[in-house]
């Protein structure tokens, strides 16, 4: 199953691109941060450390070692394209064996935000990979993730979500304020909604408990 096969048969009409629980109806909002500081620029201190735990913990509860996911990395062009040719190997480092990068597949689309492309010029490469959740140093790519506006490196600063096959999940810590979670239907994510109750961000919480309760 590609992308835009797993896209249409479990989320039609769905644009993959931020804020996707804003543009979904079976989904939640998980507060990551709490407490920031300008002070916390160390990956050892308190907030920085909850920002990791949160986001892994969410990722182990809905992401089974077996089981088959698509990694999707969306990287903007504002220029002429070319340094992006190859850039899909921004997940290399974060494989356990960099064979399975002869699966990785590359799109060329209209800028995913055109709202913000008055002129049209601008352009997205989408690149993704199929593989299985034991193949993804998913900790540490996690970690990178959350840490894009923290000024801790290493950091990833392209949009990264993860789409469970089985489950028919998708995944999206956007940085280290939060993190979306979206479902075909309740029931799959009706756990971890229960389990991480308290993480769910109270701005959109009575939203969230209708789809739930």
């Amino acid at each position: 199953m590609d992308l835009n096969i797993f896209m249409a048969e479990n989320f039609p009409d769905l644009p993959l691109r931020p804020p996707l629980f804003y543009n979904w109806e079976i989904g939640i909002r998980f507060e990551l941060g709490i407490e920031f500081s300008r002070d916390y620029y160390t990956e050892n201190n308190p907030y920085v450390q909850e920002v990791y735990n949160r986001a892994i913990s969410l990722f182990h509860s809905l992401h089974s070692k077996n089981e088959e996911i698509i990694i999707v990395v969306d990287i903007d062009d504002f220029k002429d394209g070319k340094a992006y040719k190859h850039r899909g190997r921004i997940i290399s480092p974060y494989l356990y064996e960099k064979t399975i990068l002869y699966k990785l597949q590359h799109r060329e689309l209209p800028f995913i935000f055109p709202e913000d492309d008055e002129d049209g010029k601008y352009k997205t490469h989408r690149f993704t990979l199929r593989c299985k959740v034991s193949d993804l140093r998913y900790i540490p790519l996690l970690k990178a993730i959350c840490n894009q506006d923290l000024g801790i490196q290493p950091s990833v600063y392209n949009r990264i979500y993860f789409l469970n096959v089985h489950r028919k999940t998708i995944f999206h810590v956007y940085d280290d304020r939060g993190c979306d979670v979206l479902a075909a239907s309740p029931e799959a994510i009706k756990d971890i909604y229960q389990r991480y109750n308290s993480w769910i961000l109270d701005y959109d919480r009575e939203e969230i408990d209708k789809v739930f309760i």
